[in-house]
């Protein structure tokens, strides 16, 4: 009952009470500034815009570090909020996973206009891939295209860049790490009806064209080269590691957008930006991995 009081007296506040309120960040008593920034983090969503006008008119650098941290506060909790319902009923859209995992960096990316991207390099692809028909050949037009005509390459400069697991940066700067350029590569693939799809293996991530005729797989960090299963075999035997079906067998959305997150805290934590890995732990909390003891 009382939340609703208070919400229903945010929603009397007009913009000019707003922006008084946001501007007592300012004040140096921990109780009053823990007060305010309770009342602001109540309104929610709606002052979000208010909050970011104050923080360019403004020329007071610890209101703006203020600003800075409720605004992150909010849009964090918005992302969460986008990831259960992701989590729970969206799985199949891996495209709009990976847009929730980019506003982590980006709040304020459209998911439209990554949407119409990835149709631009479809139809860019479509247009070239017409009257290929066996399965080797079509992998190998769709890597011509690709790699050639549309320019994507990995990131081996930059491995650990953190807008290498940030959807709209891979198709703004066309390189990424072995997961983001598959994943490119695989929402092309599959909106061209091929059956390809992610596999989990250890320290790299492939692709597989598996169909009830033909099996084979794809590294799109090594330029969409072909292989089979003995070199899977070899790989894991050269890792020391058992054979697994999950080596071998394709993955689903939820695991690549895990695999995208771990990703992401390796690359936090090769840039000294350590204290975002707590957050990210949040984000595979909600994706149903939990981890308790992290080195």
């Amino acid at each position: 009952m009382e939340e609703q009081n208070t919400d229903s007296t945010n929603k009397k506040l007009t913009k000019k009470e707003l922006k008084a309120l946001v501007s007592l960040l300012e004040d140096d008593d921990i109780e009053i500034l823990n007060h305010i920034e309770n009342k602001i983090l109540s309104i929610g969503k709606p002052i979000i815009p208010l909050l970011e006008d104050s923080w360019t008119s403004s020329f007071n650098s610890k209101l703006q570090g203020r600003i800075e941290d409720v605004l992150h506060t909010l849009q964090f909790r918005l992302l969460k909020e986008k990831l259960q319902n992701w989590y729970e009923n969206e799985q199949d859209d891996l495209l709009k996973g990976l847009w929730i995992l980019a506003t982590y960096q980006y709040p304020d990316l459209s998911f439209e206009e990554l949407q119409i991207k990835i149709e631009q390099l479809y139809f860019e692809t479509w247009v070239a891939f017409q009257n290929v028909q066996h399965p080797i050949d079509q992998i190998r037009r769709l890597n011509n295209i690709f790699f050639e005509k549309l320019a994507f390459k990995a990131n081996v400069n930059n491995f650990h860049s953190v807008n290498n697991s940030m959807i709209n940066q891979v198709l703004e700067s066309k390189k990424g790490n072995p997961i983001s350029l598959a994943a490119v590569y695989m929402l092309i693939a599959q909106k061209l009806k091929l059956p390809v799809f992610g596999v989990n293996l250890p320290n790299l991530f492939v692709l597989t064209y598996k169909s009830e005729e033909l099996t084979f797989y794809i590294n799109v960090f090594n330029r969409g080269v072909i292989f089979s299963k003995q070199d899977i075999d070899n790989y894991l035997k050269q890792l020391k590691l058992p054979q697994s079906d999950v080596f071998y067998s394709p993955c689903d959305n939820l695991a690549i957008l895990r695999r995208m997150i771990h990703d992401l805290m390796q690359s936090f934590e090769h840039v000294a930006q350590g204290e975002k890995i707590p957050e990210l732990i949040e984000l595979l909390a909600i994706l149903g991995e939990k981890i308790t003891d992290r080195e």
